[in-house]
């Protein structure tokens, strides 16, 4: 078997899959809008073992178990007590928690499949799914974006300009990028997930981005191999979802607009597109059948392009996995897509022709991320989750999870934690529902992007359709600073801060005997408090009769009422006659807690230019000063690496070194003395 330039650690699994004693086959993921009905007079796979973690695992669990199929999940010593450990007939240990010595363990996953007998495997390395087929020629083309270029352009796919060769040395990548003309894209060959990917306008950002894509390409992938193609700006991504078997069959299901990204990583995405014609994406889905067919491909899969502003698209990769954003084709189409992945992995023809696949409604899928989104729209965030709620009450409300309350979300792995799906006959009626889903999600114990999620899907702008890759940017130049509420909300929300805190004192009153409201009896029904929003102060005085409280803020009378249910982190509240679904933090305080408190002295804000700390949880990869060292503004200090995304942390202003607090290798916290300078 010939190497075909794969990696060392997938020509080990390739050969040992072709002489074990069972026949490998791929298959794939879960949702819950689908209408596919499993034929069990179809014989597939006894068992079948994922390896993988997360909500990726439970979602081929969930399907698996629909067709009576065991599974075997394989984990991480962290990841023990995991969701899909817990889903899977059995589960096996193969290392610590670096994806490196587990989860890309090859030699300890082949233990596995042989210990466990299974007939099947599931592979996702760390977002590049490795389908085993029994040719090789398929898993070049999905698994290598310079070789499925080749392809593409040999299957007459439209395909962006650039250098379809691999790129060895920085210097190279500046030669090649002057030759096709900034800007460009540097983006890893086995790559995914927006990881090993930069975009460089100048000779300088090439060697950078050389650097730091090769880096986190070998980290992520195992393979530090890369490729240079002209930068296309301000385009929409688009995706086709292509599904083929054995038999010559091939199918497009359809689109899902993708354009909405940070750091070339998906955040929200919606199917069908508002920006395709049907002629548009009869040609797309064309082009992506015959790149499918051209590789002889077998399974379910997807072909990304870029698309400008006159439709005119160009093939940018093939994935061979199942998507993340899977689950809003599955609702349009009424497919599930992991059935009919097994299916075509034992060898049974497709069931469904071309004509055969609709377009019934509108999907939308946010995805759910522990991390700061007022921190470049989403640094990692780590933690447990305290308080964890799905909306899953919600009608036509998916939610593709792989954790729950309690779970750990570590520096090891991506920070995804659920994948929040709406459907609806309209657009309108689908993003009405995601703005309900988003407003019932309980998520403690971690930040989390909800407040950026929300903002996106209520802009006029994403509403509007006016949408391309450079979104966030566009819509937040400065940074996503958060919602700006109107006067009118913002006294609502006082309001019930104020209506909510008196409720709670009165029920801690009664219960446990503590006085604890001003000095008041219990039976006072006027209170004089301040609610603290941000850095403001804002009195308020709270009447109250019965359930129903009238608060006075900045001169306006506001009147909520409702059950006060405490137990439950979320309110439903009727405020001036209006019913509001709540959940806040807000400090309130007695008028004379608050006076004293004016007394307390402030914190003297940090000289951030003389300090260099850690904006977030990782791993330091590289320091590139010591103490004495003199450095410019904007100079490179430290690289520090988070849930396999490299950062390079620079230096604000020219100046000496006076001390550097951490080395290579070391794990460091969110807020953690990396440099000082003099």
């Amino acid at each position: 078997m010939a190497s075909h330039g794969l990696s060392p650690s997938l020509n080990r699994l390739l050969l040992a899959l072709k002489y074990a004693t069972f026949q490998p086959r791929c298959c794939a993921v879960h949702k819950a809008h689908y209408s596919t009905v499993y034929n069990g007079n179809e014989k597939t796979f006894d068992k079948i073992l994922i390896a993988n973690r997360g909500e990726i695992a439970c979602r081929v669990i969930k399907t698996c178990k629909k067709m009576g199929i065991q599974t075997v999940a394989v984990h991480s010593d962290v990841d023990s007590s995991a969701v899909h450990v817990k889903m899977a007939d059995e589960a096996v240990c193969v290392g610590p928690a670096p994806t490196s010595k587990s989860y890309l363990n090859m030699d300890a996953i082949m233990d596995a499949i042989r210990s466990t007998g299974a007939q099947a495997v599931f592979m996702l390395c760390y977002h590049t799914l490795l389908y085993i087929y029994s040719k090789l020629h398929g898993i070049v083309i999905v698994c290598y974006k310079i070789e499925s270029k080749l392809i593409a352009k040999a299957a007459k796919v439209n395909t962006i300009p650039g250098f379809d060769g691999v790129v060895k040395t920085a210097e190279e990548a500046v030669k090649i990028a002057q030759d096709i003309g900034y800007p460009v894209m540097i983006k890893a060959s086995a790559g995914g997930g927006g990881k090993g990917m930069r975009i460089a306008w100048n000779n300088e950002e090439t060697r950078e981005g050389f650097r730091f894509s090769s880096q986190e390409a070998a980290s992520s992938f195992g393979d530090d191999r890369l490729l240079i193609e002209k930068y296309i700006d301000n385009p929409r991504h688009i995706e086709i979802q292509v599904l083929a078997d054995k038999h010559g069959n091939a199918l497009w299901l359809n689109e899902r607009e993708c354009s909405i990204q940070r750091r070339n990583q998906k955040v929200v995405e919606e199917a069908p597109s508002t920006f395709l014609d049907p002629s548009t994406r009869r040609a797309m889905g064309e082009q992506a059948v015959q790149l499918a067919k051209a590789v002889q491909y077998s399974s379910a899969g997807t072909v990304e392009f870029l698309v400008d502003s006159k439709k005119n698209f160009y093939f940018l990769e093939m994935n061979t996995r199942l998507q993340v954003e899977h689950p809003i084709t599955e609702c349009i189409t009424g497919l599930d897509l992991v059935e009919q992945m097994i299916r075509v992995a034992k060898g049974y023809k497709l069931h469904h022709k071309q004509e055969d696949i609709p377009i019934n409604g509108w999907a939308i899928e946010s995805r759910v991320y522990a991390e700061d989104p007022y921190k470049s729209f989403g640094l990692p965030s780590i933690g447990r989750l305290s308080q964890y709620q799905e909306p899953v009450n919600l009608c036509n409300v998916r939610v593709d999870s792989g954790i729950q309350e309690g779970s750990d979300i570590s520096i090891y792995y991506d920070p995804m934690i659920s994948k929040l799906v709406t459907y609806g006959a309209t657009r309108a009626e689908a993003l009405s529902k995601m703005e309900d889903a988003l407003d019932n999600y309980v998520i403690r114990g971690v930040t989390h992007n909800i407040p950026l999620l929300r903002e996106i899907i209520t802009h006029p702008r994403f509403i509007s359709g006016d949408i391309s890759t450079n979104f966030l940017p566009e819509v937040y130049p400065d940074g996503f600073k958060g919602h700006q509420l109107e006067a009118s909300t913002r006294r609502e929300l006082l309001a019930s801060a104020a209506a909510l805190h008196v409720a709670s004192q009165l029920r801690s009153q009664r219960i446990l005997g503590n006085q604890r409201v001003s000095n008041s009896p219990v039976e006072c029904s006027c209170w004089e408090l301040v609610v603290k929003l941000g850095k403001e102060a804002h009195p308020v005085t709270v009447t109250r009769s019965g359930n129903t409280y009238t608060v006075e803020v900045d001169g306006e009378r506001v009147e909520v009422c409702g059950q006060w249910s405490l137990a439950s982190p979320l309110l439903p509240l009727t405020i001036n006659n209006t019913h509001r679904m709540l959940q806040f933090k807000v400090r309130v305080l007695s008028k004379l807690a608050a006076e004293l408190n004016s007394y307390m002295p402030e914190k003297v804000p940090e000289d951030t230019t003389s300090i260099l700390r850690s904006p977030m949880p990782g791993t330091v990869v590289a320091v590139s000063v010591k103490a004495g060292d003199t450095v410019a503004e904007g100079q490179e200090i430290c690289v520090i690496e988070a849930m396999k995304m490299q950062n390079s942390l620079t230096a604000v202003r020219q100046a000496k070194v006076k001390s550097v607090h951490c080395k290579a290798g070391e794990t460091v916290g969110e807020g953690d003395l990396l440099v000082e300078l003099e």
